[in-house]
């Protein structure tokens, strides 16, 4: 695995997702309930950001059509969305928030 520094704690605010891209795929960081999260910010129903949704109970809902995802998994609450999002490994080196997107061979 390949972890790419991506952004650091004090540019995170809890609850709030913010989008960064890491090796081109596009990825919704959340700080919430005390750790950090990396999810595809791509929803699986629709093209559409998820990191312009709201953060709520370790999930985040797609501000379109209202699916949430789970932070931990990927997998989405409900319909209209009934396909997983990827999720992806983090990091935590001192102040920097590390990602890592490749898959292990």
């Amino acid at each position: 695995m390949t972890f790419v520094r991506v952004a650091t704690l004090s540019e995170l605010e809890t609850d709030t997702p913010k989008r960064v891209e890491v090796d081109g795929t596009p990825v919704s960081l959340v700080q919430t309930e005390g750790e950090v999260f990396a999810i595809n910010d791509i929803c699986s129903h629709a093209n559409v950001s998820l990191s312009e949704g709201e953060v709520e109970d370790c999930a985040i809902e797609c501000w379109l059509h209202g699916s949430s995802f789970d932070l931990r998994t990927g997998k989405p609450s409900g319909l209209p969305a009934t396909r997983p999002v990827p999720v992806y490994p983090v990091k935590i080196e001192g102040d920097d928030v590390l990602v890592s997107v490749t898959q292990e061979s």
